[in-house]
């Protein structure tokens, strides 16, 4: 009897020790980014790609480790999904709007011009089915994606001279991805495409008239209050603008599912640190900016907010009636906003408008 037993228990241990090898093997990724070296919340720090890297690397104890490079390091900066997709690297850090000439449907993913603002977009992204949506629409190009940051409602950009109407968007020059872009050109805005390292150089040499980047914190930082002095508001075109992290997919199912959910939940809280972190860092940057670089804070007049809501409403909604896909998404993104609107109007809007 006590042979037999020890016989079982030798066995049983040997088939088992296949499994318990296979929970400890470790993986080696390599993610590639937008963003320039050292940018803060985007690149480095809080709420970052190399916040999300780390926060992965320490939950899984070391059993996923992600090595991050900037634009430029290893591809360029608009290049990282491509170089995901085709399984050259694992993982990419960017927002999906710069994808746009792949996919019109990514960039709801994104933000929305005139959409939701943060609770709204991502409620539907993870309560209504909008990361669904995202995968399906990423599905074709071999990625499977997750939202890791938001910077919630954007700034509408700088102006080296004051907008008074419409008209004075003719001909400008202007950096601004995504949807919003096609909604300038519609004004006579000749729209650029340019990376966050660039901007500066462009604005301050004249090579461009405006530029959009992010809100006060980060716009700060690329010294954006010393190339122009008009800063514009309403945050129309990017009222909750998400990064992601796109991962190729065939490495992404060899992953074991406890690395899978831990990458999930490294996502998602790397998501909240980098909002809140904005939230916390921006009023201070907007106060030194307005005290002590002679910045004019101003609102886009109402005729021009007018035409832009027109633009982006026939924009939508002809590329929704070309593309079954783009149908899907627009229609899940509004009828999810329809409802939410009615929530937020006498919850968020009301406390806003009212009772401050």
């Amino acid at each position: 009897m006590l042979k037999t037993s020890l016989l079982a228990g030798g066995a049983a241990a040997t088939a088992g020790f296949p499994a318990i090898a296979s929970a400890q093997q470790t993986f080696n990724f390599k993610m590639t980014t937008t963003w320039p070296a050292g940018t803060p919340y985007y690149q480095s720090g809080p709420g970052s790609a190399e916040a999300f890297a780390k926060r992965v690397e320490d939950m899984s104890n070391g059993r996923l480790k992600i090595k991050v490079y900037a634009a430029g390091e290893l591809v360029p900066a608009f290049e990282g999904f491509d170089a995901a997709s085709a399984g050259i690297v694992e993982m990419n850090h960017g927002v999906s709007y710069y994808w746009a000439g792949k996919t019109f449907a990514a960039q709801y993913f994104a933000t929305v011009p005139f959409g939701m603002s943060f609770m709204g977009h991502h409620a539907w992204l993870y309560h209504g089915g909008g990361i669904d949506l995202w995968n399906e629409v990423y599905k074709p190009f071999n990625v499977v994606a997750m939202p890791v940051g938001c910077s919630g409602v954007q700034m509408t950009g700088w102006f080296k001279k004051p907008v008074e109407s419409v008209s004075d968007f003719n001909g400008l020059k202007m950096r601004i991805p995504g949807l919003a872009g096609r909604m300038y050109a519609d004004l006579g805005v000749d729209v650029k495409l340019l990376p966050g390292g660039e901007i500066f150089p462009a604005l301050e040499r004249g090579v461009i008239d405006a530029a959009e980047w992010v809100g006060p914190y980060l716009d700060r930082r690329l010294g954006l209050q010393n190339a122009a002095k008009y800063y514009y508001t309403t945050g129309w075109h990017e009222p909750a603008t998400t990064s992601e992290i796109v991962i190729n997919q065939g490495a992404w199912d060899k992953l074991p599912k406890d690395l899978q959910a831990i990458v999930r939940a490294a996502a998602d809280a790397t998501n909240q640190e980098g909002l809140l972190w904005l939230d916390a860092k921006n009023g201070e940057a907007l106060s030194d900016m307005v005290d002590n670089f002679d910045v004019k804070i101003a609102r886009l007049p109402d005729d021009v907010i007018k035409a832009l809501r027109e633009s982006a409403r026939t924009t939508l909604e002809d590329a929704a009636a070309k593309d079954p896909m783009v149908k899907k998404v627009h229609e899940s993104f509004f009828n999810f906003k329809k409802n939410h609107d009615k929530w937020n109007q006498i919850s968020e809007t009301t406390f806003q408008t009212t009772v401050r």
